[in-house]
C-alpha cells in the first residue's frame, strides 16, 4: 500500500489529476471531499476512456414506439467523461475502496472480481490512509513468499 497518498478535489481539473498521477506514479488517485472522505477514484481508464470515441446509442423507430439499442456503458456517463474539465466529471462514483485491515486475499480477490487498479485504502470512516495498486500486491506476496531482496510484511492492506 502506498502510504501518504496524494489526493485530488472533486473541483480540480483533469489537468491538475493528471499531474499529480504522473508525479507520483500512480495509476489512480482518490477523489476526496472537504472532509477528507473519499468520494470517488479517477484511474488510468477514467483517462484513457475521456480520449476514446463515444458511440452514441442507435435509435430506430417501430411503429409508434422509440426504441434504443444500448449495449454497455450509459451513453450519458461516456459523454460525461469525453467532457471532463473536473475530476468530478472523470472520477468513477461511488468507489470501491477496502478497509485498512483487509487481508492480501481480500485485496487480490477484490482487484481480480472488480478488475480495479489502484483501490483506496480507508479506515472506519472513509478517511483515506493509502491506496493499493496490483504491483503492491505483488510485491507483498513477494514478501509473503520470502523472495530474496524482499522484507517481511503483514498480510493486512
Amino acid at each position: 500500500m502506498e502510504a501518504d497518498t496524494p489526493t485530488v478535489a472533486p473541483e480540480d481539473s483533469v489537468e491538475h489529476v493528471l499531474a499529480v498521477m504522473r508525479e507520483h506514479e500512480l495509476p489512480g488517485v482518490p477523489v476526496v471531499n472537504d472532509g477528507g472522505r473519499c468520494v470517488g477514484i479517477v484511474t488510468e481508464a477514467d483517462l484513457i476512456q475521456r480520449e476514446a470515441s463515444v458511440e452514441a446509442p442507435t435509435i430506430t423507430t417501430f411503429l409508434d414506439a422509440v426504441i434504443v439499442a444500448d449495449a454497455g456503458t450509459p451513453f450519458e456517463d461516456e459523454l460525461r467523461r469525453v467532457v471532463a474539465t473536473t475530476a468530478r466529471d472523470l472520477m468513477s462514483s461511488p468507489v470501491i475502496s477496502i478497509r485498512d485491515i483487509a487481508t492480501v486475499t481480500e485485496l487480490a480477490t477484490l482487484i481480480l472480481q472488480e478488475r480495479i487498479n489502484p483501490i483506496p485504502v480507508v479506515d472506519q470512516n472513509r478517511q483515506i490512509i493509502g491506496l493499493a495498486t496490483r504491483s503492491g500486491v505483488v510485491e507483498l506476496i513477494a514478501r509473503l513468499e520470502n523472495v530474496p531482496g524482499s522484507s517481511p510484511a503483514s498480510t493486512s492492506a
